[in-house]
């Protein structure tokens, strides 16, 4: 009875997360305004949607919430899906830039006068951070490695969760909003989670 009781919640829960990553992009990619987009605006768009979906996965792997995936199994592939994030972020900005490098010039040095564009780039800079000191990780000592982790990805999340909600864009509102109220309780419970966990238990 247990065994499936834990296999009927480990699927319950994969259905959910892969409704909370898919019906986002599912409703963008039925917007009307795709309409009138250019096909490389368009892949630099859902670039962006995609990455903001992953930020979802980001600290449940990290955390070990997922079902088959704690541990060091589910490091690593945080680890894989934080390059695949890297890639994404970088092909959304060079997408933007192919179709109008004046507007991303203005961004890059928050001289745009759209306030999205500097969270975004706000973001943008917090993500290479990262991946910078994940490079990094073995010459650093691990407290200070979790701290720096940690102060960026919560930078990257409230940069991408502001770009995100001020844009009036491909993405259908609501979808919009339940994957940022998702992504950023996910990654205030994990690091809290981890905090709690590192501190260890209190001595009476």
């Amino acid at each position: 009875m247990r065994t499936a009781s834990r296999r009927t919640a480990a699927l319950l829960t994969w259905a959910a997360l892969a409704a909370a990553l898919l019906v986002p992009v599912a409703a963008a990619a039925l917007s009307p305004l795709l309409a009138w987009r250019q096909p490389v605006y368009i892949a630099a768009g859902f670039a962006g949607i995609a990455a903001m979906a992953l930020l979802l996965l980001q600290p449940l792997l990290a955390g070990g919430g997922l079902p088959g995936l704690s541990g060091a199994r589910g490091r690593r592939i945080h680890r894989r899906v934080g390059a695949l994030l890297v890639a994404l972020v970088l092909i959304h900005v060079a997408g933007l830039w192919i179709t109008s490098p004046p507007d991303v010039i203005d961004a890059l040095l928050f001289r745009s006068p759209t306030p999205f564009s500097a969270w975004g780039v706000v973001a943008l800079w917090a993500v290479l951070a990262a991946a910078l000191l994940a490079l990094f990780r073995h010459r650093l000592r691990p407290r200070v490695w979790r701290r720096a982790h940690t102060a960026l990805a919560m930078v990257i999340v409230t940069g991408s969760v502001v770009h995100a909600l001020l844009i009036e864009g491909t993405m259908e509102t609501w979808s919009k909003v339940g994957l940022c109220m998702l992504v950023v309780a996910a990654t205030v419970k994990v690091a809290a989670d981890l905090l709690v966990r590192k501190r260890g238990p209190r001595r009476a």
